[in-house]
């Protein structure tokens, strides 16, 4: 199991990066649009970081790892065959790949597909 992307939503954006720098050493890049305005970060082993302010009011702290998976679509059928809630069907990022979020014992998840 690999994790593609670590999602951190704050609402204190630049104090959580900040910490990051120099807690492990990264730097991040400006916000990134296509993915909510995050600054993100590309880990040595590829994977990304990024942090971003919460999209609505609504929307709460949180951190989401979303699992690297080679079928997105059958990957998101095995969590609603368990129950899982899928709080955002399989959708395409134009130029990163597919996600999904779904919430599972009350936890929120992600797959991607590259």
């Amino acid at each position: 199991m690999k994790v593609q992307y670590l999602e951190i939503v704050s609402p204190d954006v630049e104090s959580v990066c900040t910490a990051y720098e120099l807690a492990q050493n990264i730097s991040f890049g400006d916000p990134d649009e296509m993915l909510g305005g995050a600054r993100t970060s590309v880990l040595a082993d590829g994977s990304i970081i990024g942090v971003r302010a919460p999209l609505r009011d609504s929307e709460t702290p949180v951190v989401r790892p979303y699992c690297l998976v080679e079928d997105i679509e059958k990957a998101v059928k095995h969590v609603e065959d368990q129950g899982g809630e899928i709080a955002v069907p399989p959708l395409e990022i134009p130029g990163k790949g597919k996600f999904a979020i779904y919430i599972l014992g009350s936890i929120e998840h992600g797959f991607w597909q590259l």
